[in-house]
């Protein structure tokens, strides 16, 4: 008896339950909220590209310095009445907003230490690798205040974050701690698998940082960052209350984390650690101008 011939087979559109999965292809799955990269969702563990996660630690720094301690100089230089008060706490979240959507798929976009840690306490972001990614943040930030008074000069205490007047050097660091536990449990919370929200998180963020420095600037300058304070103490020689700005931003991841126990549990989840980490994409490898995307064989 003859046999069968086969059934022709199902085409397959890439849905669940037709038929084998789709053929491995090396192109990045765009903004889905998903891993940034398919094919190279492990880069992260490659030391190869360490010096292009540090970069883009160190440049998303040096934006965000630029405009949270260039915003306070450029108002000094020109009289003090040029940028509301509202405009000036503004500025840093829209710039962190900006940031985190053109390069956080490349290192996590974390640009302040007491996140780093955050995301190594959640054991999302491997603590190796913690010390370099604070170093080139400070760095980040000097260069910052280094442009800032190469270019306008130095205008007094413009471009510092210090306790509002009749606020002592400890009432501003419990302030940074509460403002910072609140900051870091959004970056922690947006980052979670629970919320799915992939690069719509850098609103949830960038929206916390302007409605933090609106009520709580007059306190303490609602940095929420170390390097933000410290980098522009550094080079412009000024340490008043400099300890409230590196304590309390720590000691508010420290109260983050634990929120986030309680909140989801131990830490290491996938979306977690994809969002700290980054995967570092695929469009920026080189390739014919014009290929369709889809087009690369396996």
């Amino acid at each position: 008896m003859p046999s069968q011939p086969s059934p022709p087979q199902r085409e397959n559109h890439g849905g669940p339950g037709q038929g084998s999965p789709p053929p491995h292809r090396d192109f990045g799955v765009g903004a889905s909220g998903q891993p940034n990269a398919v094919a190279r969702q492990f880069d992260f563990q490659d030391d190869r590209y360490e010096a292009r996660r540090l970069f883009a630690e160190l440049l998303g720094s040096y934006l965000l310095v630029l405009v949270a301690a260039g915003g306070p100089m450029v108002n000094a230089r020109f009289g003090g009445h040029v940028i509301s008060g509202s405009a000036l706490v503004a500025a840093p979240g829209l710039m962190v907003i900006a940031i985190i959507l053109f390069m956080g798929a490349v290192s996590g976009a974390h640009l302040n230490p007491a996140v780093s840690i955050a995301f190594a306490l959640r054991r999302n972001f491997p603590w190796k690798r913690v010390p370099a990614y604070i170093a080139v943040q400070f760095a980040g930030a000097a260069l910052a205040t280094l442009t800032l008074r190469a270019l306008i000069g130095r205008r007094g205490a413009a471009g510092l974050t210090l306790p509002g007047p009749g606020i002592s050097t400890g009432t501003a660091l419990l302030w940074e701690l509460l403002l910072t536990a609140g900051l870091v449990s959004v970056i922690l919370g947006t980052a979670s698998g629970a919320q799915q929200l992939g690069p719509m998180a850098a609103l949830g963020v960038g929206s916390y940082i302007v409605l933090a420095g609106l009520w709580g600037a007059p306190v303490s300058g609602a940095s929420m960052n170390p390097v933000r304070s410290l980098g522009p103490a550094l080079v412009l020689g000024d340490w008043a209350s400099w300890w409230a700005y590196l304590a309390g931003p720590a000691a508010g991841a420290l109260v983050a984390v634990g929120f986030a126990f309680i909140l989801r549990g131990p830490g290491g989840g996938t979306a977690g650690t994809e969002a700290a980490q980054r995967t570092l994409g695929t469009h920026w490898r080189p390739g014919p101008v014009g290929q369709p995307r889809n087009a690369r064989p396996d």
